[in-house]
């Protein structure tokens, strides 16, 4: 392993803002992420782990210890109707490989261009589908060194969310997911369906430009991007970062924006919707860096 000092983590997200890690680590399995956590405890290093970083925002001063990016521990082990797949493979492939086997359950995750491991992490979800529906298992990696299994059940699932963001399992990493996929299926009507879900995606969200995916949470039973949108605030523009004009609640980097940039507009969109309806929008965007 190798622990590469100051490297620019706005390269490693889909916004692509964001400083420097103190020290960067990109192990390729999971023996290596092992011994980068124990580089770190060595060292009393604070750790913060990323994947595809689809759906960060990484502060402009960036990030002090070390910055493990797991989006090389990568693969898959298919066996009836059930996939055990690494933190770092993306969902976008996953899905893709079970559509071609025929196996029904993970069609809405071609349009979420992040990895297992954080899939699992905020319990992700599109288009009807989440990870709670089809996982079955977790391999971690705990904050005492050790991998163990946990099942889906003591992650405490909820709208995007588990508990490994807070409390009994907020310090765990993911290593490893299976799934329960559904079989038996015509491999080109999963096909189908994949297809019509990754078209939908892509024609009413802005692929074109860097963004973090989803900004706000949907504060039930109102939908974020259907508020931002009423306020009048598609457009609206920080320096280099604006409300998408074709998803009202997406950020979109036009060339050159900061990480304040987007935080700033994030705060206005939260101030403006408080202020006409009463309801804090609260971020699905993980914040990294910020108090």
């Amino acid at each position: 392993m190798t622990y590469r000092p100051q490297i620019p983590l706005a390269g490693l997200t889909s916004l692509k803002v964001g400083g420097n890690a103190e020290y960067l680590a990109q192990p390729r399995n999971i023996s290596e992420l092992v011994e980068a956590w124990q580089w770190a405890k060595a060292r009393s290093l604070p750790v913060t782990l990323i994947g595809a970083g689809s759906n960060l925002l990484i502060h402009d001063q960036g990030l002090a210890g070390l910055v493990i990016c797991t989006r090389q521990i990568r693969g898959a082990e298919f066996r009836e109707g059930t996939v055990k797949a690494a933190c770092g493979e993306p969902l976008v492939k996953l899905a893709w490989q079970c559509a071609e086997r025929g196996w029904s359950g993970l069609q809405w995750g071609v349009g979420i261009p992040g990895t297992v491991g954080g899939m699992v992490y905020m319990n992700a979800g599109a288009q009807g589908g989440c990870c709670a529906d089809i996982l079955q298992t977790v391999e971690v990696l705990t904050p005492q060194g050790e991998v163990k299994t946990i099942t889906a059940s003591e992650l405490d699932f909820a709208y995007r969310h588990s508990a490994l963001q807070t409390g009994k399992l907020r310090d765990y990493w993911v290593l490893s997911a299976e799934l329960q996929l559904q079989t038996g299926f015509d491999p080109s009507a999963i096909r189908a369906q994949t297809e019509q879900k990754f078209h939908a995606r892509h024609t009413t969200q802005p692929y074109h430009l860097p963004s973090c995916g989803s900004v706000f949470r949907n504060p039930y039973p109102h939908a974020a991007g259907q508020l931002i949108e009423q306020a009048g605030l598609k457009g609206f523009t920080i320096g280099r970062a604006q409300v998408s004009t074709l998803h009202a609640n997406f950020i979109v980097n036009l060339g050159g924006a900061t990480a304040s940039d987007v935080y700033d507009v994030m705060r206005h969109v939260q101030a403006t919707i408080y202020d006409q309806h009463g309801i804090l929008l609260h971020p699905e965007v993980k914040l990294l860096g910020y108090n």
